[in-house]
């Protein structure tokens, strides 16, 4: 498992300093390859098992660090305008480390994009934009997503019905895909909440009792399943 630099893939108006975290799977390729996009506290530990996850279901597994050019702290509120606005900066970046899959040699010509709570986001904004399937993790729709989503390629979605943060998501993305007829299944956890399938909590520890509150913790059961649900979505469309 190894940060690499995206800044060699050709792709401007990216972040300068651009990297992001492969993780490998067993064995020599071609592999099917996954764009993973992390969540809004960034490309910590939990979002690095993620993409360990991935890569032993036999993903070459590229998350990009989408704060690579100040932290956090310094780049959250551009990243989550670029998200609101549908451009900017952080598309690019993704935009990179799509081209950096491509020119690696090493992949099949299949590629997925996954994403988890600001991620979900991005990877809803991206799933018409030439990858074979998308899994969206109690991502937050786009303002119109009738338009936003018209031509995604097939989309598995996992969100949790006791998220206070999303509600009515999960319902409001499957009529949106429906009406636009792209293959979906879209699954509401009952009993879970946001950020459901992390596997520890995250973020400042002060405010932690808050999420618990609002029902960002982690649920082991329900993220089994989802976990399950994305590697047969990816089966399907992106292995030989």
């Amino acid at each position: 498992m190894t940060i690499i630099d995206l800044g060699n893939t050709g792709v401007a108006a990216r972040s300068r300093n651009l990297r992001g975290y492969l993780a490998e799977p067993a064995g020599t390729g071609p592999f099917p390859a996954a764009l993973m996009i992390h969540e809004a506290f960034g490309l910590n530990d939990i979002a690095r098992r993620q993409a360990d996850r991935l890569a032993a279901a036999g993903y070459l597994t590229l998350a990009v660090d989408l704060f690579s050019d100040g932290g956090t702290r310094r780049c959250l509120v551009a990243t989550m305008r670029s998200l609101r606005s549908g451009s900017g900066k952080a598309f690019a970046d993704l935009a990179a480390g799509r081209a950096w899959l491509k020119q690696s040699g090493r992949i099949n010509d299949k590629i997925g994009v996954i994403g988890f709570c600001m991620g979900g986001g991005f990877a809803l904004l991206i799933a018409n934009d030439g990858f074979d399937a998308a899994a969206v993790n109690y991502g937050r729709l786009p303002r119109n997503p009738e338009e936003a989503l018209r031509g995604a390629c097939p989309v598995v979605g996992n969100f949790g019905k006791a998220d206070r943060t999303l509600p009515g998501g999960a319902a409001k993305l499957g009529a949106a895909l429906q009406t636009l007829g792209v293959e979906h299944d879209i699954k509401e956890f009952d009993g879970a909440g946001h950020a459901f399938m992390n596997d520890a909590e995250e973020g400042p520890r002060p405010l932690r009792p808050l999420f618990r509150v609002m029902g960002i913790k982690p649920d082991p059961d329900a993220a089994a399943e989802a976990w399950q649900r994305i590697e047969d979505h990816f089966a399907r469309h992106l292995k030989d």
